[in-house]
């Protein structure tokens, strides 16, 4: 008897411990994925339409706050928030998805070969890993909320949030350092 209890007691703390190690395993998986340039990896790690939801909302909060009361009382000015609205949701839509972000990671790697940024310095060598995540400060927000932040080239904070879905972390948002 007392080794069954013994055995849940050590299949419980590993539950834990993988759960508690999860965020980092995430971001591990990111940058992995990002490496590699390996969109369907990337896609274990990321959650794409929750990413896409709070991107969008972010984009459109801080352009009605630059727009301000007056142009979204005016007629016109509500009509060209309207289309710039329409505008950020094809973007977003465009862009955060594990295509989308192939396609920015190709173009990256390309830039990259082409400034002499490689690995080795090679102009034939693969070119330096994207790795956004490398300097981030972790802080767990709750049992199922963490959140990775780095600072920008003003020192602004980017914030990736990741959220626990069963065992799995994901990432669902980044918030952005928008001024307005």
């Amino acid at each position: 008897m007392k080794k069954w209890i013994a055995l849940a007691l050590v299949l419980v703390l590993a539950l834990v411990g993988y759960v508690a190690a999860g965020p980092y395993l995430a971001i591990n998986g990111i940058r992995t994925a990002l490496a590699e340039q390996d969109t369907a990896k990337l896609e274990r790690h990321v959650d794409f339409p929750a990413l896409r939801v709070n991107l969008r909302a972010q984009f459109e909060d801080y352009l009605a706050r630059r727009a301000g009361p007056e142009m979204q009382s005016n007629l016109f000015g509500a009509f060209a928030l309207s289309v710039a609205n329409n505008l950020i949701t094809s973007g977003v839509d465009t862009l955060v998805t594990p295509l989308g972000i192939g396609a920015l990671l190709q173009g990256r790697s390309t830039w990259k070969k082409a400034t002499g940024q490689t690995i080795g310095g090679d102009s034939y060598a693969p070119a330096q890993p994207a790795d956004p995540l490398r300097e981030a400060t972790h802080h767990y927000e709750s049992l199922s909320r963490f959140t990775a932040t780095v600072r920008d080239d003003d020192g602004d904070p980017l914030v990736f949030v990741f959220t626990r879905q069963g065992l799995r972390w994901r990432l669902t948002d980044i918030r952005l350092p928008l001024r307005g």
